[in-house]
């Protein structure tokens, strides 16, 4: 007989993953934060945010800071910049004063947005491109030596 063993983890689930991390309500961070996987800040945060993973501000969370994520999603109010390098995601309740660079977007209706907006390319197609050109000069190259 087998035992089954089921974890029971509070902590949020997101369409592209379960968030490791959270700052509760209560929690106040000043300073510079970086985390590779995930972060939800339900409370206070004032400083710089950069991070490879995905960050998560909950509603009613007050973020004072630029950011920079792979994925970005907003329930609560920021006050900086924000960079998703993947896709910014940003709620009914999201409030956001500052300026938005990102490849993918997705505002829903009654948010609040103060700022500019740059659509810039995914990691993954500047990845392709950057490979295409490698093979292009490697190509080139070759050519060249072949003529020699």
């Amino acid at each position: 007989m087998t035992k089954k063993v089921i974890q029971i983890n509070k902590n949020p689930v997101y369409d592209i993953g379960m968030v490791t991390t959270v700052f509760s309500k209560d929690a106040e961070f000043y300073g510079e934060l970086t985390f590779k996987k995930s972060l939800q800040i339900n409370g206070y945060f004032e400083g710089e945010i950069a991070s490879g993973g995905f960050l998560v501000v909950g509603e009613g969370a007050v973020v004072k800071a630029n950011v920079k994520a792979k994925t970005v999603i907003l329930m609560g109010t920021v006050h900086g910049n924000i960079e998703a390098t993947s896709k910014l995601e940003i709620h009914g309740t999201g409030k956001l004063y500052g300026n938005i660079r990102t490849a993918k977007l997705q505002i829903a209706d009654g948010v609040v947005f103060e700022g500019n907006c740059e659509m810039i390319k995914s990691d993954a197609r500047k990845g392709d491109k950057e490979a295409a050109e490698k093979t292009e000069t490697r190509e080139e190259t070759t050519g060249e030596a072949a003529q020699l």
